[in-house]
C-alpha cells in the first residue's frame, strides 16, 4: 500500500501499514489514550437567530441554573433526564439524553461538555440543541417534553470505502433491513430510561453493517417509531449515498450505521488494519506526532474540566447554603391545576374564605381529607414569578409553631395559586378592628398573642437556619388557630440575608404604610431592627385595639405612636388600653407597652433585638430601659396621608400603594416565589 497513511473520520482512526511491535504498542497506547480521557465527540450545534435574549435578563439566570442543574444531575444508569427553571415568559425547559450504550462516565463528560458548548455556542439563542457521538442536549423558551420534532437536523456522512462494496444490493439489503426493524425495536424498547435499539446485517462475507436507533424516552412509541423511521429516511432514500456510513440526528432522536460495531464502547471498537512491509520510520514519526496533540489536548481539556468543576462546586456550595436544590424543592411542592379545583370545588364562591386587591381566598380539602386555603392570585396581578419563587422556597424551608405552613403551590394555565395549612379563625386585624369581634379577644388571649408572634420573628431573624427578615409585619399577615395561637403568614416581600449581615438596603421599598420603619421607608435600608419597628406598631394596637393611622383626640391628629407616647410621658398608661378589655394584668399591660415603644424608637440601634424582647416577655422580674421618642412623633403639628389597604381575608394579599415622604416615591408591589 505505499507509505503509511493515517485517516481520520468522526470518531474512527484508520490505520494501515506495518505489523512492527513499535507500531502496535504506538497505536494501543494511543487508543488507550483516546478512549479514557475525551471520548466525548461533538457532532454539530443548532442555535435559534430569530428569538433571542438579553444577557443579564431573568431567562439568562434561569438557563444558567438550568444547565448547571442538568450536568449537575447526571447520575448513574440515568441517561435521561429534564428539567424546568423559571416561570411564566422566563421558564426554560431542557433535557438530555446520552447514548444508551455509553458508559455512566463518559455520559457524564459528554453532558458537561455539552452545557459549556451549548452557552458558548448560542449566547444569546432562546432555543438550541447539541449534539455529540454521545449524547445530545437541548434547551428551550417551549414546552418540548413528551413532543417529537424533527426540526433543526443535521447529518453525518463518511464518504469513504470501496465502491464496489458500497453499490451493491447486498450493502444496501442489509441497510434497509437493519433500518426497517430498527424504528420499531427502539419504540417497543423502553428499558430503563432509554428507547434504543441497536441491529447488524451482513453487507457481504467480508462487510457487517451495524445500525442504531434511539429516540427520547418522554416520547409515546408511535412518536420514537415515527421520528426514527423519518430519519433513517434520510440515507436509506437515496440508497446510502455511497457512504461508508452516515448518521441523522434529530431533537427527538438519532439513527446511524457503520461497517464497525461502533455502539459497544464509543473509541474502543474502531476497526484496525495493519498490514507487513515499508517503512517503519515514518508511521511511528506520524503516531508520535498524533500522541502528543492527542496528549496535549487531554491536558488542556483536563485543566479546564477541573476549573469548570470547582466553580460549579463553589456554586452549589453557595446555593445548598441559601436554597439548596431550588428546582428539586419546587417540584416537590408542586400540585396540579385539576387537584386544586377538585379540592375548591371549581374556586365556587361558597368556597370563597377571602378576598384581597391582587386575589381571593379560598378553603379546599385535598385527596387526603386535609383542609387547606388556597390562595389564588387574580390573572391581572403584577406579582412576579421571582416574588412567587421567593416565597414557596421561603416558606417550605421555614418550620415554627407560630409560622404558617405552606403545604404546596401550582402553576399552570397563567395561574399562580399556594396552598396553606387552613387556619379557622382567620387574621388577627379581623378580631382587633372589627367593632363587634374586638370584644373577643380577652387581655390573656392578646398577651398569648404577643409572645407567640414575637417566638415566631425571633425565629426568623436567629433561630431557623436561614435569616430571613419579614419586611411586611403587621395584624392582617397574622393568622389565628382554633386555640388562638398567631401564625405569621405572607412571605412574598420577604429577603434573606446572611446570617453575619447586620442590614440591606433596596430601592424597592415593599411593605405596608404605618408599620415600615423611618429608615425604612425613606432610605430603603432594611434590617431585623425594621421588622422590630412593626412589631412594636403591632403590639401597641392590640393594647389599644385601635388602628396607628387613628386619631385620637379631635383636635389634634397624634397617630397611635404619639398617643402611646402622651400617655406614658403622663403616666397614664392605662388610658391606652382597650376599653372592652373588661379584665386584665397591669404589670403585663405597662410591660407590653414600654416594649411597644422601645420598638418604635427612630434609632434603629436603640430598639431591642427581638430576642431581648422575648426575654423581657418570659421574664417577670427582669428590668428593661426607659423608651425614647418615637419616630414619627408628631406633636399635633401635621396631617399624614394615610392610605388604608388591609385585605379581607386572613391570608392576605397585599396592596400596592404610593405615598410621598421627603419627596421620594415610595411604590409597593403586590403581595406575592431566585
Amino acid at each position: 500500500m505505499g507509505k503509511g497513511k493515517c485517516i481520520h473520520y468522526n470518531n474512527r482512526i484508520m490505520i494501515t501499514k506495518s505489523n512492527k511491535n513499535l507500531t502496535l504498542f504506538l497505536l494501543g497506547t494511543l487508543v488507550l489514550t483516546v478512549t479514557q480521557t475525551s471520548a466525548s465527540v461533538f457532532n454539530n450545534v443548532s442555535c435559534t437567530s430569530n428569538n433571542t435574549f438579553t444577557p443579564n435578563t431573568t431567562f439568562s439566570t434561569n438557563l444558567n441554573t438550568l444547565l448547571s442543574y442538568l450536568s449537575s444531575n447526571v447520575t448513574n444508569n440515568v441517561r435521561f433526564f429534564n428539567a424546568t427553571a423559571g416561570n411564566d415568559s422566563d421558564t426554560v425547559y431542557g433535557l438530555y439524553m446520552c447514548r444508551g450504550d455509553v458508559p455512566f462516565p463518559l455520559c457524564r463528560e459528554c453532558v458537561g461538555f455539552a452545557t459549556q458548548t451549548i452557552s458558548s455556542s448560542c449566547p444569546t439563542s432562546k432555543e438550541a440543541v447539541i449534539w455529540y457521538n454521545e449524547c445530545l442536549l437541548r434547551y428551550s423558551y417551549r414546552f418540548i417534553f413528551s413532543k417529537m420534532e424533527e426540526w433543526p437536523r443535521h447529518q453525518i456522512k463518511i464518504p469513504l470505502g470501496d465502491p464496489v462494496v458500497l453499490h451493491t444490493s447486498g450493502f444496501y439489503s442489509a441497510l434497509v433491513s437493519i433500518f426497517n426493524e430498527l424504528p420499531n425495536e427502539a419504540a417497543l424498547s423502553l428499558s430503563g430510561s432509554n428507547r434504543y435499539a441497536v441491529k447488524q446485517e451482513n453487507a457481504s462475507s467480508s462487510v457487517t453493517l451495524y445500525g442504531l436507533a434511539q429516540c427520547t424516552p418522554d416520547l409515546a412509541a408511535g412518536d420514537c417509531k415515527r421520528c426514527t423511521a423519518d430519519a433513517a429516511a434520510q440515507f436509506v432514500k437515496s440508497c446510502c449515498g455511497g457512504n461508508i456510513g452516515a448518521s441523522a440526528l434529530f431533537p427527538s432522536c438519532i439513527v446511524r450505521y457503520e461497517t464497525y460495531p461502533f455502539y459497544q464502547h464509543s473509541g474502543t471498537s474502531s476497526p484496525t488494519m495493519i498490514e507487513g512491509g515499508g517503512n517503519i520510520r515514518t508511521e511511528v514519526i506520524v503516531i508520535v506526532v498524533v500522541l502528543v496533540v492527542v496528549l496535549a489536548m487531554v491536558f488542556c481539556f483536563g485543566y479546564f474540566f477541573i476549573q469548570i468543576k470547582a466553580r460549579k462546586k463553589r456554586k452549589e456550595t453557595n446555593d445548598k447554603e441559601n436554597f439548596g436544590q431550588e428546582i428539586t424543592v419546587l417540584e416537590s411542592l408542586e400540585f396540579g391545576l385539576a387537584t386544586i379545583e377538585a379540592a375548591t370545588n371549581n374556586f365556587s364562591q361558597d368556597q370563597r374564605i377571602g378576598k384581597g386587591g391582587y386575589g381571593e381566598v379560598y378553603k379546599g380539602i385535598l385527596p387526603n381529607g386535609e383542609e387547606v386555603a388556597v390562595k389564588r392570585l387574580s390573572t391581572n396581578s403584577k406579582q412576579g414569578a421571582e416574588e412567587f419563587k421567593n416565597e414557596v422556597l421561603l416558606i417550605a424551608k421555614l418550620q415554627h409553631k407560630n409560622l404558617v405552613r405552606l403545604i404546596g403551590f401550582c402553576q399552570e394555565d397563567g395561574e399562580k395559586i399556594l396552598i396553606y395549612e387552613y387556619v379557622p379563625n382567620k387574621s388577627l386585624d379581623h378580631f382587633l378592628f372589627d367593632p363587634q369581634k374586638h370584644r373577643q379577644l380577652t387581655w390573656l388571649e392578646r398577651y398569648k398573642i404577643i409572645k407567640g408572634i414575637a417566638r415566631g420573628i425571633l425565629y426568623l431573624h436567629e433561630d431557623s437556619r436561614l435569616k430571613i427578615i419579614q419586611r411586611d409585619i403587621k395584624p392582617s399577615n397574622v393568622l389565628l388557630d382554633n386555640a388562638i395561637n398567631p401564625k405569621i403568614s405572607d412571605f412574598g416581600m420577604a429577603r434573606m440575608v446572611a446570617t453575619d449581615q447586620i442590614q440591606g438596603c433596596t430601592n424597592r421599598v415593599v411593605g405596608t404604610y404605618g408599620y415600615m420603619s423611618p429608615e425604612y421607608a425613606m432610605h430603603g435600608q432594611f434590617s431585623e431592627k425594621s421588622d422590630v419597628f412593626s412589631f412594636g406598631v403591632m403590639v401597641l394596637e392590640i393594647i389599644s385595639g385601635k388602628k396607628n393611622s387613628c386619631s385620637f383626640e379631635s383636635h389634634r391628629v397624634d397617630d397611635l405612636l404619639s398617643h402611646a407616647w402622651n400617655q406614658w410621658t403622663d403616666e397614664s398608661p392605662f388610658q391606652l388600653l382597650d376599653p372592652n378589655l373588661q379584665s386584665y394584668v397591669p404589670n403585663e399591660v405597662e410591660k407590653c407597652m414600654q416594649i411597644g415603644l422601645l420598638c418604635v424608637q427612630e434609632n434603629p440601634d436603640n430598639r431591642p433585638t427581638m430576642g431581648t424582647i422575648v426575654s423581657y416577655l418570659s421574664n417577670p422580674s427582669v428590668e428593661m430601659p426607659f423608651p425614647l421618642e418615637p419616630a414619627f412623633f408628631m406633636h399635633g403639628r401635621m396631617i399624614r396621608h394615610s392610605v388604608e389597604h388591609e385585605s379581607s381575608s386572613g391570608y392576605s394579599t397585599n396592596h400596592s400603594f404610593s405615598s410621598s415622604v421627603n419627596k421620594m416615591s415610595i411604590t409597593a408591589s403586590a403581595f406575592f416565589p431566585r
